[in-house]
């Protein structure tokens, strides 16, 4: 399905029944990401998955793009399905988009769970960005599905599923490159980190303790400074969901039974 929001497309898929649970993916994938934790939980919730701009079945307009853009998407969406209020579920880049939405749009949040990402980058990552979107300018996105996998994944779990390492895989070889350009462009600019505070929502702070990408010290920060956040490491690296899907599903059950969203 898609809906008109904030001047562009947004793919989306809704499933289940009961309160609202909204997926953001990450860089370089699409809602498919999601599959597992949507046939987990659609028996007792609403689940609201959509593609970011630039990605999967969403427009890809030119680049670059913005976080207040990437937060307005997540509202337009909202508005155009006429939801009230969702629990959004964010991991690496959607994690991102999480913050920047639960800032500019708190009324909307029921709860937040942030799984694998930061609210800041040391000085210099914007170079390796720019190194990585020249290359994708050159030479599109293939080269870059086995170092993203190797960065993704711990060493055990690429060898002992190969399945996912293919399924994730063709999400990243066939992101638009201009979908990836236009968010790798935006994402070393994250800086929510002084803000953090005024979250009033729950919030969970989900981390990989072997994450090589995102430290997993950038998320005990976003744990320390939003207001009452819990924090959970398993040992993973940079896709906790996928790393460790059956603890994954039961931290989100356990975490969203005691406050349902309103549809």
């Amino acid at each position: 399905m898609k809906a008109r929001a904030n001047g562009i497309e947004i793919r989306y898929e809704v499933e289940g029944d009961g309160p609202w649970v909204m997926f953001s993916h990450s860089l370089a994938c699409h809602l498919g990401t999601w599959d597992g934790q949507a046939v987990a939980l659609r028996d007792r919730y609403r689940i609201l998955r959509f593609d970011t701009r630039g990605h999967g079945g969403t427009s890809v307009p030119p680049a670059p793009y913005t976080f207040d853009q990437l937060a307005d998407d997540v509202e337009g969406l909202l508005a155009e399905l006429g939801v009230e209020q969702v629990h959004f579920v964010g991991i690496s880049l959607g994690g991102m988009i999480a913050q920047e939405f639960a800032l500019k749009h708190p009324r909307r949040l029921a709860s937040l769970v942030l799984c694998d990402t930061t609210s800041r980058y040391p000085a210099g990552t914007e170079k390796i960005w720019q190194e990585r979107i020249a290359a994708v300018r050159a030479q599109g996105m293939s080269p870059l599905v086995e170092p993203t996998l190797e960065r993704w994944f711990t060493p055990a779990f690429r060898a002992a599923r190969p399945d996912v390492m293919t399924v994730i895989g063709d999400m990243i070889r066939s992101t638009p490159a201009e979908g990836y350009v236009g968010c790798g462009a935006v994402v070393p600019r994250i800086d929510t980190t002084d803000r953090l505070r005024t979250i009033a929502c729950p919030t969970l702070v989900v981390v990989g303790s072997r994450d090589l990408t995102v430290p997993p010290e950038e998320g005990r920060l976003a744990a320390q400074r939003i207001p009452g956040a819990r924090l959970v490491e398993l040992p993973t690296d940079h896709h906790t969901p996928d790393e460790a899907p059956e603890a994954f599903v039961d931290l989100l059950r356990g975490f969203l039974e005691p406050g349902p969203a309103a549809g």
